[in-house]
């Protein structure tokens, strides 16, 4: 199966835009009367049949619909980008096919990079989400200061992953089944001593990821796999 994507579907606008056309016509050769799905990314599942074929915009009228099956449990990566930005933008992609629910972008003090570009890196998450057949975009969110994200988190269960020898606990022997986890990654010299406190005065635990040292983009990828392990 192909997956298409067109976010406003609920709001009327049964159409593919210019690249999604493009590739219904000129890759998969669908034609007038082809029965293709699409998704809206917020968690449904469209079964349309083409009306109008061509390559800058192929409009169609809707069949049915079938609801993503939900899970009972969420999970939200915050994450400092890498000076390379195709790293985090690997992580994106990686953690979009595991199944992910929120992505945040942190400053910290040890940030080697303080700029994104939140609609390059959603690029990517659309793409990973059609390959993988899901119907649920991750939000993705800009990138926020390590405080004020710190500030913005009540609720849920809240860890940071940090490199210390001293540190005994596994994020798998902390988390808990059927949950809204949030995870702090650090940059590449990792958080300052100072935002750990902070992290922990506000709730977070700390929490390793394994005996390994591992660069940002992959620690984020064992976090959210981790979880989601926990929960099948």
């Amino acid at each position: 199966m192909n997956l298409f994507y067109q976010p406003r579907i609920i709001e009327g606008e049964h159409y593919l835009d210019a690249d999604e056309s493009r590739h219904c016509t000129k890759v998969l050769r669908k034609k007038e009367g082809d029965h293709i799905t699409v998704t809206d990314g917020k968690g449904v599942f469209y079964e349309v049949k083409l009306q109008k074929v061509d390559s800058k915009q192929c409009s169609f009228t809707i069949i049915n619909s079938t609801p993503e099956l939900k899970r009972n449990f969420s999970i939200h990566i915050a994450v400092a980008p890498t000076k390379n930005i195709d790293r985090i933008e690997w992580f994106v992609e990686k953690s979009t096919e595991l199944g992910i629910d929120e992505i945040s972008f942190i400053q910290c003090e040890h940030s080697e990079r303080v700029h994104i570009k939140p609609e390059r890196i959603e690029r990517v998450a659309i793409s990973a989400m059609k390959q993988s057949l899901k119907a649920s975009l991750p939000k993705i969110y800009p990138l926020k200061k390590f405080k004020d994200f710190i500030n913005d988190q009540s609720s849920g269960d809240k860890f940071i992953a940090y490199v210390d020898a001293s540190n005994p606990h596994h994020l798998k022997d902390l988390a808990k089944p059927v949950s809204s986890y949030s995870v702090l990654i650090g940059p590449e010299g990792d958080f300052s001593p100072g935002e750990l406190k902070l992290a922990i005065d506000h709730g977070f635990l700390k929490v390793s990821l394994g005996s390994s040292r591992l660069r940002t983009e992959t620690a984020a990828l064992v976090a959210c796999h981790t979880l989601n392990l926990l929960n099948l």
